[in-house]
Parts: structure tokens; sequence; C-alpha cells
């Protein structure tokens, strides 16, 4: 057995125990079946550690994600926690995760599977083997640049306002990361920005390509402005592969790919940090539905998003693709076999509860491994 890797597990608040429950007993049928061993620990996050601590996320756990291999993160949050003070909510702690391991690159793929094509939104001809991959910078832009703040400016007069900020630094660092996920996928970028209207688009759309013509000539990049690329993810959403792009955008251009897959509740993702000098990422991967609280502790919670991301921990954390393709490929099996949880239930299909839904995904397992 090759050395173990070490895996933060965070399960939170809501259904994110009960999810993260799947997980474990997936990384068991890892260890016995095909030999891959992680040294797990695990830690509490969200309005679980405001109950115990006094604060969404502890120090300790915080240098536990630094030292760790990768973190998988539940979710957080949920009414018990809404009267605390904003600096405390249980949101805080996964804000906090991303900004001390500065996490700047944060992919979301939007895959749709055979089984659930009759819940997007489109015609089944238009998602039918849909496999792309939005890939949002995630610590610079409007988000975080200065000034910020709202202000009087007479009386019954305010003003907000937001910056957006970039640097040429910060747009080659999630630049590559795009053309390294291309190389690895279909070949191609999309870069989305708002070049004709915005300064720092303008400048983002020229550093991608310098970056790509200097480092990266091999890989096509297409330049798509947000709107465009907006209209042609629910016109013709095949025809993208990797596309970057900055943090508001990709703010809402994920969410737009993310319905396309017929469930938001489906999905994973993944947040990810700089390479170091031996190649190692700080990382951490956590679906994208929130706690759900009103289904919390009722086995009803849908384990695949948060399964999903440990699919993509094993890809882009630990390199075993071999080992995530199982996975995906459990997950594609248990669908056509016609089981639902709640959330993608259709007529005709069998409904299962969380650990049901986990059930089928080993013996799925099972049946591949054999």
């Amino acid at each position: 057995m090759a050395s173990n890797k070490s895996l933060l597990l965070l399960p939170g608040d809501g259904i994110g125990p009960e999810v993260m429950g799947e997980v474990y007993r997936v990384i068991d049928w890892f260890d016995r079946r095909r030999a891959v061993g992680f040294d797990v620990k695990e830690g509490l996050v969200g309005g679980a550690s405001y109950d115990k601590y006094g604060t969404p996320v502890a120090d300790e756990i915080v240098d536990q994600a630094m030292q760790s291999d990768a973190v998988l993160f539940g979710a957080v949050g949920g009414p018990k926690w809404d009267n605390l003070d904003f600096s405390v909510k249980p949101e805080r702690g996964l804000l906090r995760l991303r900004k001390d391991m500065d996490l700047f690159a944060n992919l979301r793929p939007a895959i749709v599977f055979d089984g659930l094509i009759d819940t997007s939104s489109l015609k089944p001809e238009l998602v039918r083997g849909l496999d792309i991959m939005i890939l949002r910078e995630l610590t610079g832009g409007i988000y975080f640049g200065e000034p910020r703040g709202v202000e009087e400016i007479s009386e019954g007069e305010r003003r907000g306002i937001n910056t957006e900020v970039y640097t040429t630094s910060e747009v080659e660092r999630v630049g590559r990361v795009a053309f390294e996920l291309a190389k690895k996928r279909k070949g191609f970028v999309h870069s989305v920005e708002k070049a004709n209207v915005m300064e720092s688009g303008q400048m983002w759309r020229e550093d991608m390509q310098a970056l790509r013509d200097r480092e990266f000539p091999e890989i096509p990049i297409h330049h798509m402005y947000a709107d465009n690329a907006a209209m042609q993810l629910v016109r013709q959403p095949k025809q993208f592969d990797v596309l970057v792009t900055t943090n508001l955008f990709g703010d809402i251009l994920s969410d737009i790919a993310a319905m396309l897959t017929g469930s938001l509740g489906m999905l994973p993702s993944a947040s990810l940090g700089a390479a170091d000098a031996t190649g190692r990422r700080l990382a951490l991967y956590e679906p994208v539905h929130g706690s759900a609280p009103d289904i919390a502790g009722q086995g009803k919670a849908n384990p695949i998003a948060m399964l999903l991301s440990f699919a993509m921990a094993l890809r882009y954390s630990f390199d075993l693709s071999e080992d995530a393709n199982l996975i995906e490929a459990g997950v594609a099996k248990t669908l056509d076999a016609g089981l639902r949880t709640d959330d993608i239930m259709q007529n005709g299909m069998a409904g299962v509860s969380t650990r049901g839904m986990g059930d089928a995904l080993l013996q799925e397992l099972d049946k591949l491994a054999a």
C-alpha cells in the first residue's frame, strides 16, 4: 500500500454529517478493495463549532486544514444561528478557511448524467453528454476590492461602492489552472470578462492571451464577453470545455451551468490554492448544496454531491483519476438503475434514503472493481 494521504473531514451542520457519513463508507471501501488508504481526521466547523467553542472555526482546525492534503467540507448554517453577530455566523468558518488557505481557484463542474437528462431545463439533445468546467477566480475582484462601502453624500442620498480590482499575477495564476485543466480535458479554454466596457476586463483579456502565448501555445483560447457567455450556456452549452472567469461572473455563470444539469444539489466543487515546489496544493472540496436544515436528521439528503466532491479530491489532490472515475461511474450506474432521493425524484423511479443511496453506490463499486 502506498503511504497514506491526509484528509480532514469537516461535516458541519444540517445534512452535512449525514452526507459525510457516506464518504466515510466509500473511504473504507477504497481501503479494503483498492488498497488506497487515508489518514482521516474530523473537526467541527460552522454552527457546531460555535456551539462548542464560540467561533465558527477554531484556530486548531485551521492549522489542521493547512497541514492536510485535502479538506472535505459538508455544509454550514441554519435557523438556530440566524441571530448571531455577522462575525461569528456559521458561514464565516468557510470564508476563513478559504482566506487562510488562499484558495483562489474554484472549480465547478457541470455534468449531465444520462439518468437525469429529463430533469434539465434544456432539451435533451442540448445537454446529453454535457461535461464542462467553470473555473472561478475566488479571492479577488469586486467582492474584495477597495474602496468599498456605503457613504452618505447628502441628506437622504447615499452611495454604495464596490471596486473591481485584479493584478496580472492574480489573472495568471488562475489562468494557469485553466490551461492545465484543459490539457487533461478537451484541450481548449474560454476566457470570460467584459473587456468592452471595463478596463479590468480588458487587462484580464490581455493578460490571459499573453499567458497562453508564452506558456501554453498548444491550447486554443477563446475570449468571450460575460453576457454572451450566459446566453451561450443556455443556447449551446456543449461548445465549452473549461471556462475561466472573474469572481463576480464566475458566481453567476456557475449557477447557470449548474441548472443545465437539472439539480443544484447534485454538484460538487473544489477550491484550490497555489502549487508549492513539490506540486502540492492546499485544497477544499464541498458540495454546492447548503445545509438543508428542514430535512436534517431524516435520512432524506442526497449524498451524491458530497461523494462526487470526494472524487474530485481523488483526482486533483491525490492524482488518483482512475479511482475518481470509479466513483463517477458508480454514481452514473446507480442513477441509471432508477434510484432517487427526494430531491431528484422522477415518475417511475424508486425512492431511497441517504444510506440507501450509499448502499447502491457501494454495490456498483463492487461490480466495477470485480
